[in-house]
């Protein structure tokens, strides 16, 4: 690849949008960014400290304080680090999802981790994963993509990954805090949750992941021009 490139991803809690973001940047050799779990590792140590996160002041306040840090493991998946301490699993609960959605709309906090994330993309070629992606942090991302399902499809897959992360929870508190999430985002008056107006829209609703992931692949293919890197074509 001679020249970088960026491929944003925006959607919906539990759309799906990070474990096709990442199958997809392993397939092409590109580096993914999930976004949203930056957001989750602050709206965390708010959380931890019982802070109101709708507080503006208290929450600046304490981003001087966290350290975050994002590496990745042999498989490529993204782990995050809040001070020192892995918080990959405890970013992934529901009640931190909400968490991160109260942060997430403090311009504080924006202004604190959009540097962190267009860094990146000027240093890597990337698929980065979020809700403001293609309309705030990557606007002239060659490839956007909206990502989106029913509230009720969203709450059935997280509510089977947080199964199988031993961390299970019912479908009634799942799909509460999905319909709450969502309200939030939507509503929120920085960085609202839309679609950019140059975004390729997809629905899996009514469709599987490797579906999913395929026609992701084509879009990357037709779009871009990409092929997948030796050794990992599309649907391996």
């Amino acid at each position: 690849m001679n020249k970088l490139v960026s491929i944003a991803i925006d959607g919906p809690s539990g759309a799906g949008k990070s474990s096709l973001a990442r199958r997809c940047a392993a397939a092409f050799g590109i580096l993914y960014v999930d976004t949203g779990a930056i957001y989750r590792t602050v709206g965390l140590a708010a959380f931890r400290r019982g802070l109101d996160r709708k507080n503006e002041a208290a929450v600046a306040a304490m981003l001087p304080e966290l350290e975050i840090r994002m590496a990745y493991n042999g498989e490529g998946e993204q782990r995050m680090f809040l001070n020192g301490e892995d918080v990959s699993a405890a970013i992934r609960r529901p009640e931190i999802s909400l968490c991160a959605s109260d942060v997430s709309a403090l311009p504080a906090v924006r202004a604190f981790l959009l540097e962190m994330q267009q860094k990146m993309a000027r240093e890597h070629s990337v698929i980065m994963d979020g809700r403001d992606i293609g309309t705030v942090v990557l606007p002239r991302a060659e490839l956007k993509i909206f990502l989106t399902a029913s509230p009720e499809a969203r709450a059935r897959r997280r509510m089977l990954e947080l199964e199988a992360k031993g961390t299970p929870v019912s479908f009634e508190e799942t799909l509460q805090a999905i319909e709450q999430r969502d309200a939030q985002d939507r509503g929120r008056a920085v960085a609202p949750l839309k679609p950019a107006e140059d975004a390729v829209l997809v629905d899996t609703s009514d469709i599987g992941f490797e579906e999913s992931f395929q026609l992701l692949c084509g879009l990357i293919r037709d779009r871009l021009g990409l092929e997948p890197a030796e050794g990992k074509p599309c649907g391996s």
